[in-house]
């Protein structure tokens, strides 16, 4: 037990990994958004919004991410405002947005949601989209159909409604929608990533959890909680809040989960019941109710709360008989919140207090019956956005390895302009002659020449206009170190308004308690300028005078707001008693005032044309001066939201391919431009010709594999012999017939393949342009070699052919055998073999015949390199009949051309996995001719052995379509998906990692790069897997330290390497013994010569 405690205090202190927490989560995000039907997503998300202005910002905002690809098209999106704009408390409107849910699906979907549903709509009185205020709310029975329908249902809730004070700049746009680029440099071209994004990836790992009980999961949107998602284990029927390990002094100032020490669920460390909930605690509290831990912290309430099973079913019953209460509320201007009295419900020991707060009783008559457990995430990681500063923090401090510093955006050059490298700048314009400082973001902004940005600064949605079209004599503006300035466009003002605040004003810090503006103290403000306190704030009403309310933002034509702006921040050298007056006499807002008026349709069209704008800047520099490294495809989407205007431009670049093809013809790959020519065409909307130039496209990429592969080859091979007729080989002379014939015969055996690591990097085109490694072995199964040929010469002439599948042909004609050859001809790997040796050429077959037999003694789609392995053994076996070059190397080759020659167009692991015994680690560099370099791995007899035993080769039934999975690869490569190219690249690196490991004896981590390598092959094609294969790998999981399935995916065989040799049989026998997987472990061993 001590050593239990000990094992258990040492990894709670242990936080996420950050980059792997979000890499392992978006992964997942865009494999359920691919393919939800296999990776379940959310039905329903729902963010709730302070006013029906935000909620409208909210559904332009959720409608973005779906066409981005980071929400599933079949998942219903909804943002559901506070009912009047009025605040009823979090807790309120969790039950207001499940209404209203509710309501959409009863618009949608015509589900009762209760008799008198349609007295009142949302369109009149704001309380949400369809909502009713029903007149006996306790005859549950009414609206019994959509209570069962959602209790189904697994909803993302995400409150994000409410006023950003202390992130001020963050208030029009919402403070979940921040732009935060961790991992921006993945994907280049797509969209900056935003705090919302982010949250989403979390939450889709959070979604399996679930199982297929209805839930909903309900999060903050002004924190991002890295954690590992998949590993929760949420008890059924009931509601879990997700806690962390904190320390007393952070406690003090949040809400306190209290865990049962011996309520543990299932034994497990992780799932306890909750005793009580404590809010900002002190230390004598925390000690009194048990509050403290073994090592000293106290369990954080994230506010990340799941209910499931019946607890929802409760929830969902309460929820849509809630209107008259919301009504009540509303009359009385309380609030219910969901972390101190929705939770409470479920806590026996807050029931007492609980019945005193509003609708106290009616929550715990409904909702007390079930229980809330905790669920602590060890190893939580909890990045808070509360500030301005703790923005900046997580751009520049924990993660800053993670964050692109420049993404979508036009920066001029250094020797023009003065930009830090530690600045971070995200769909931006900047014109030269302009400085940003150290750890400054700017954001969807054009800034033109003569502004200075200091460090620790934040620029949002400012666009400085030009004075003049050159960059001499520049309007002058300078925003000081720690700053933030941002624009809002407000309903019936022309003019955006120019808002501006130091990096550490807390807008809710009055006057009389230190509160600062720009960084100096408000007495300081008002001596400094000239300013009454009347002139900022009323002297009616009760309202604390602070930042929040004060009216100091002047409207005005733009760079008389600027000016204001520098005399505001006592920056200014004009006359102050001018600018003063000046500043009095125009109208004036404060933050508060502008929060409710802000024009978020103006904001969103404006945000939409600026985006457009970059992007069409960065195309046509793409296609004027680079070779089309850009994801033109992702640009033109975006460019396209100028509508009209968009598909003019998307016109105009199609026009200018000719003459980029014509510039560039020798160094540019035909196969990239003409993809190019159909992207823009498709994006122009002309599918018909785009599907006609598709042709185009992979007859390129086999000119260009031809032309690495063939180098140095003889090409008459390839041809028909047609020098030597029919006739010749029938009716041969006297004197060839006389020759005496000397019968010879081949056999040739080879093992399978099996890969662990590269795949896809030994492909064309990316073969062809980039480096490829791969780590594969050679095995035999069930104790013998399963590919092969056996090849004779015959008196007769001719060749007679027959397969293991009962196909025979007999070719008297040779001339005949010509590419192109039928993709359904079983023989044409025969016939390329043929042509390749250039055996038909030369007079070998004058004087006598072949009788050619192959086999390959593994199940059809087996994903083990069948089809090159075996032309492999025919050619080897062709060579040899004729005294050949038999080396490794030249059938290797030899293969390259052969399935080229077939079109078959895959990489060359397969032939190298086969031809060279054990393990290996080849590396392909490319280049006329395309070079390999095959390292053999000297496994030492231990590591063979504990391979032998922990490793399980798997039929699982399931048949692949390498082909299909190979055609959508390739045309994201040559699309230049950054995604794609960059899971490529990491495979490949893993090839190399994994060498390693092996070398060292580390088969354990031999395992987390076949599960990394797996979870790469998916983000290349969501298809490469399916349900079976997911439930294979679901009921291995417990047992195996990876897994995957070999080759290309989509089926048939899977590696499963066990933690050890004990848990290796154990699976073994189960899935033996388990009829409905269905499948064979074959026995295997390493092919070492």
């Amino acid at each position: 037990m001590e050593a239990q405690r000990w094992i258990r205090g040492s990894r709670t202190k242990q936080k996420a990994d950050l980059a792997g927490v979000l890499r392992k989560s978006w992964y997942h995000l865009r494999l359920s958004v691919r393919h939800p039907s296999r990776v379940p997503t959310w039905d329903a998300i729902v963010l709730t919004a302070a006013s029906p202005e935000q909620a409208e910002l909210y559904e332009w905002q959720l409608n973005r991410a779906k066409r981005m690809g980071r929400i599933s098209p079949s998942t219903v999106t909804l943002a559901v405002p506070d009912p009047l704009g009025q605040r009823i408390g979090s807790g309120a409107a969790t039950l207001h947005a499940i209404h209203a849910l509710a309501a959409h699906y009863h618009q949608k979907l015509g589900i009762s949601l209760a008799p008198q549903e349609q007295q009142m709509a949302a369109t009149d009185n704001g309380i949400s989209e369809a909502s009713v205020v029903h007149e006996s709310s306790k005859d549950e029975n009414l609206f019994l159909p959509m209570v069962s329908f959602i209790a189904k249902r697994h909803i993302l809730l995400l409150h994000a409604g409410g006023d950003s004070k202390r992130v001020p700049w963050a208030n029009p746009m919402g403070k979940v929608f921040l732009p935060l680029p961790y991992l921006a440099a993945d994907d280049p071209d797509g969209p900056v990533p935003l705090l919302f994004d982010h949250i989403l990836a979390i939450a889709s790992c959070a979604r399996p959890a679930f199982k297929n009980e209805g839930g909903i999961f309900i999060m903050t949107g002004d924190v991002l909680p890295c954690f590992d998602a998949f590993t929760m284990n949420l008890p059924e029927d009931t509601s879990c809040i997700i806690t962390v390990p904190i320390t007393l002094d952070v406690a003090s100032n949040h809400g306190v989960v209290v865990a049962s020490k011996s309520g543990n669920l299932e034994k497990s460390y992780n799932v306890s019941l909750v005793d009580n909930l404590l809010q900002k605690p002190s230390l004598e509290e925390l000690s009194k109710n048990k509050a403290i831990l073994e090592d000293g912290r106290t369990l954080l309430d994230t506010g990340i709360i799941a209910v499931r099973g019946k607890g929802w079913l409760d929830l969902v019953t309460v929820a849509l008989a809630f209107q008259p209460m919301i009504s009540e509320l509303l009359k009385s201007r309380k609030e219910i919140s969901l972390y101190e009295d929705l939770v409470a419900a479920w806590v026996p020991a807050k029931h007492e207090w609980l019945r005193q707060r509003p609708m106290g009783e009616e929550l715990v008559n409904r909702l007390g019956k079930q229980k809330m457990f905790s669920y602590c995430a060890y190893d939580l990681l909890f990045l808070h956005f509360g500030t301005s500063s703790e923005v900046l923090d997580h751009l520049s401090g924990t993660g800053s390895e993670l964050v692109g510093r420049r993404h979508l955006c036009s920066i001029p050059a250094t020797n023009v302009s003065d930009i830090a490298s530690s600045a971070v700048v995200l769909s931006s314009k900047i014109a030269p002659g302009v400085s940003i400082g150290d750890d400054s973001l700017v954001y969807d902004s054009s800034i033109s020449s003569g502004i200075q940005i200091g460090s620790l600064s934040i620029v949002v949605g400012v666009n400085v206009p030009k004075v003049n079209d050159t960059t001499e004599n520049p309007f002058r503006f300078m925003l000081p170190d720690r700053h933030c300035l941002w624009e809002v466009p407000l309903v019936g003002c022309t003019e955006r308004v120019i808002v501006y605040c130091g990096l550490h004003d807390n807008p809710k810090d009055s006057l009389s308690k230190g509160g600062t503006f720009c960084g100096k103290p408000w007495r300081k403000v008002l001596f400094d300028l000239g300013i009454q306190e009347r002139d900022l704030w009323s002297s009616s009403g009760n309202h604390e005078k602070c930042l929040w309310n004060a009216k100091i933002f002047p409207i005005h034509s733009y760079f008389e707001m600027l000016n204001l702006a520098s005399w505001l921040m006592g920056l200014s050298e004009l006359k102050s008693e001018q600018l003063l007056a000046l500043w009095r006499s125009l109208r004036r807002i404060s933050l508060e005032e502008l929060h409710r008026s802000i024009d978020f349709s103006k904001m969103c069209t404006g945000s939409s044309i600026h985006q457009a704008d970059l992007a069409a800047g960065i195309a046509k520099a793409c296609i004027n001066y680079g070779m089309l490294g850009r994801n033109l495809s992702q640009l033109c989407e975006e460019i396209l939201q100028k509508e009209v205007l968009g598909l003019e431009i998307c016109k105009d670049f199609l026009d200018m391919c000719p003459k980029l093809l014509e510039q560039n013809s020798k160094i540019l790959p035909k196969s990239r431009a003409f993809q190019v020519q159909v992207d823009l065409l498709r994006a122009c909307g002309s599918e018909l010709t785009a599907s006609k130039l598709e042709h185009k496209v992979w007859a390129a990429v086999a000119d260009e594999t031809a032309s690495a592969v063939r180098y140095g080859f003889k090409e008459h091979l390839l041809e028909s012999p047609s020098h030597v007729s029919a006739s010749a080989f029938l009716d041969n002379n006297d004197d060839c017939m006389d020759q005496s014939f000397h019968p010879r015969s081949v056999k040739v055996e080879l093992p399978v393949r099996v890969d662990f690591v590269g795949g896809w990097s030994d492909t064309p085109p990316w073969s062809l342009e980039r480096a490829g490694s791969v780590l594969n072995m050679a095995i035999s199964l069930e104790g013998s070699l399963p590919i092969g040929t056996a090849i004779e010469t015959t008196k007769a002439a001719g060749v007679f052919v027959n397969d293991d599948a009962g196909n025979e042909l007999h070719i008297e004609d040779l001339t005949s055998i010509a590419p192109p050859f039928e993709s359904n001809d079983p023989f044409r790997l025969v016939k390329s073999a043929l042509l390749v040796t250039g055996i038909i050429h030369d007079n070998s077959l004058i004087s006598m015949g072949l009788q050619i037999r192959t086999w390959a003694n593994v199940p059809r789609g087996s994903g083990l390199g069948t089809s090159s392995i075996l032309a492999a053994a025919v050619v080897k076996g062709l060579l040899e009949i004729i005294d050949g070059d038999t080396s490794n190397e030249n059938v290797a080759r030899l293969v390259l051309v052969l399935e080229q020659l077939m079109g078959t167009g895959g990489g060359w692991q397969d032939q190298i996995g086969g031809l060279y015994p054990g393990i290996k680690f080849t590396t392909s560099f490319p280049g006329i001719p395309l070079r390999l370099q095959v390292i053999p791995l000297l496994a030492s007899p231990p590591l063979v052995s504990e391979l032998q035993q922990r490793l399980l080769v798997v039929f699982t039934g399931q048949v692949r379509l390498a082909h299909q999975v190979l055609q959508k690869v390739v045309t994201r490569y040559l699309r230049r998906d950054n995604l794609l190219v960059s899971s490529i690249k990491r495979l490949a690196e893993l090839a190399k990692i994994g060498r390693e490991s092996l070398m060292n004896y580390d088969i354990d981590d031999l395992g987390e790069i076949m599960l990394e390598a797996w979870r790469l092959h998916q983000e290349l094609d969501p298809y490469c897997s399916n349900e079976f294969v997911d439930r294979l790998f679901e009921f291995a999981d417990p047992y195996c330290c990876g897994y995957k399935l070999v080759g290309a995916g989509g089926g048939g065989f899977a590696l499963l390497l066990a933690k050890d040799a004990k848990h290796a049989k154990e699976l073994r026998n189960l899935l033996e013994e388990d009829s409905s997987f269905d499948v064979k472990v074959y026995d295997w061993n390493i092919f070492l010569a």
